[in-house]
């Protein structure tokens, strides 16, 4: 896990995750969480309230991908246990009470060696907000009372194997905050691994506001492509990197995209016309 100033949620999230039913009897949990410089005392509250976790505080750079690799590295340093799966936990998930026995129950039905997704919905008990991913249009996967396979992940709650682990690696350094869980889902793919969809939803995790970051309206055009280069949407080294793996032959049309539809947006918004 990794988190940054969200104190309450990353409370919530390790609270559910102690709190899980139903597992075998010989299970057990190791939770490593990397606190990016948080100021709302997350880590100090995380010590008091689960003395269990161990916390490791780095600097207010490190971003998500980057925070889950530091995770997965302390996870196995020498010294520890052996371990079985390893999980991707994000801080503002709260998992359904037999979560992890349901992962563990889809990864012994789909078979030793696959990844398993869990997919999550909205706090008020709506629609499907993570998951896995399919298709050229990287369309969630919905539950379906079976395994659903998938292309790829959205890195909220994912179950890796250690053999997985060992053969394919953490999220890719060239990724310091998003795309490093895509990236991963398809480095799974091309190594010829399985990835499966939990047949129930087994947490809540809301989406972020639509009408935030580049997206925010009356920003500008200068502000919105600030915002969208930033480490925090699509900086243009990693985006490059991602769509030269991941969309060839269309990685140069697909490369500008985004930013190209970001300006006209923020131009639209400012104009007279567009309100």
């Amino acid at each position: 896990m990794t988190s940054h100033n969200r104190r309450n949620k990353t409370l919530s999230a390790l609270a559910a995750l102690a709190g899980q039913r139903g597992l075998p009897e010989d299970t057990t949990v190791r939770t490593y969480l990397v606190d990016a410089g948080s100021t709302d005392g997350t880590p100090e509250a995380v010590r008091v309230a689960h003395p269990e976790v161990d916390v490791t505080t780095v600097g207010t750079d490190v971003y998500w991908s980057h925070g889950m690799r530091i995770s997965s590295r302390i996870s196995r340093r020498t010294g520890e246990p052996a371990w079985d799966y390893q999980l991707w936990l994000n801080d503002d998930v709260t998992l359904e009470a037999d979560a992890l026995a349901v992962l563990l129950d889809t990864a012994h039905e789909v078979g030793p060696g696959k990844v398993v997704v869990g997919a999550v919905r909205a706090s008020d008990g709506g629609r499907t907000t993570y998951s896995g991913r399919r298709g050229r249009a990287l369309a969630l996967v919905e539950p379906t009372g079976r395994p659903e396979p998938c292309d790829t992940y959205n890195g909220n709650v994912v179950l890796l194997p250690r053999t997985v682990c060992e053969r394919v690696g953490d999220i890719d350094k060239v990724f310091q905050h998003g795309m490093g869980d895509y990236d991963h889902g398809f480095r799974v793919r091309r190594a010829g691994i399985p990835a499966y969809v939990t047949p129930h939803h087994v947490g809540f995790c809301d989406r972020n506001p639509p009408h935030t970051g580049s997206r925010e309206p009356g920003i500008g055009v200068r502000e919105a492509l600030r915002r969208i280069t930033s480490q925090r949407e699509l900086p243009p080294r990693q985006w490059w990197i991602y769509c030269l793996r991941h969309s060839w032959p269309w990685a140069p049309l697909l490369m500008f995209s985004p930013y190209v539809k970001t300006a006209v947006r923020a131009s639209v918004r400012r104009s007279p016309a567009g309100g």
